[in-house]
């Protein structure tokens, strides 16, 4: 008996992706083809919607991804455009199957005008590679370029114990989403194998890292939960950007960050406080 198989475009993940982008688009943070999302995608829910043996064609990403061979990816392609992806999801998002040798991928649907996968392939295959040793859960990967997180990159010292005391000082559930801070990544070249590297080094530790006068990645289990990490560290950078120059009369202190802590039952990292 035949399998019975779903249209694509019936997938949860391939909707809820959409949504996402659609939403991250509204808010501004990926203008024109800025930013780009993975999603590692659990074997048995896809093969509902796609033969997993029919692949279209094979891609050479330039790099060893050996670590992931087998792993399927829902992946955002090269230039596009966000604003884009809901009316044409098969033109602008591909799924992929990373091939046995590690250099290529084998596609599976998608980019279906000859497009290829987001320039940004090596951060984020090498970011899922490092989260999924710490959590084989983790699954998703987003980057965006979200303006006060941007700002705040030029005008905040970009020690990363510094620049993350600052977030939790801004809003009182930064610490309580984040509580092991962000990572920070000087100005780098971005789409290259070095700052994927540079990410992947810092992803270990953190679950956000902000490139300098760039933008940000998350990383989480779910689309909501990448999404929300983004979205709380934006809020903080927008408020301290909205202080200024201004005065400040009163803050959330170190005594009260541990306070929070206990209440949460969290482990901020290490040194992050002074007490």
């Amino acid at each position: 008996m035949l399998k019975k198989m779903y249209p694509i475009e019936e997938a949860p993940f391939l909707r809820e992706v959409v949504d996402v982008i659609s939403n991250m688009y509204r808010l501004g943070w990926d203008e024109r083809n800025g930013g780009n999302l993975s999603y590692r995608l659990d074997p048995e829910l896809t093969s509902q919607y796609l033969d997993l043996t029919a692949v279209k064609r094979r891609i050479d990403i330039g790099f060893d991804a050996s670590a992931l061979r087998g792993e399927l990816f829902l992946v955002t392609g090269t230039g596009k455009y966000f604003k884009n992806v809901a009316a044409c999801p098969a033109q602008n998002l591909g799924i992929f199957r990373v091939a046995e040798n590690g250099s290529e991928i084998e596609l599976l649907w998608g980019y279906e005008d000859g497009g290829k996968p987001t320039s940004e392939l090596p951060t984020h295959l090498l970011n899922h590679a490092e989260r999924m040793k710490i959590d084989p859960e983790q699954r998703v990967v987003l980057h965006c370029h979200p303006g006060n997180t941007l700002a705040m990159t030029f005008v905040h010292d970009l020690d990363e114990r510094a620049f993350t005391r600052t977030l939790w000082r801004m809003i009182t559930e930064c610490m309580v989403v984040f509580p092991e801070g962000v990572g920070v990544i000087p100005w780098m070249v971005c789409g290259t194998l070095d700052i994927g590297r540079a990410t992947a080094a810092k992803i270990q530790d953190v679950r956000v890292v902000i490139w300098a006068a760039h933008g940000i990645f998350g990383v989480g289990s779910s689309i909501d939960e990448a999404f929300g990490l983004v979205e709380t560290v934006e809020k903080a950078a927008e408020v301290y950007m909205k202080i200024g120059d201004r005065p400040i009369k009163q803050s959330i202190t170190d005594a009260e960050l541990a306070e929070l802590a206990k209440a949460f039952g969290l482990t901020p990292r290490p040194g992050y406080l002074e007490l």
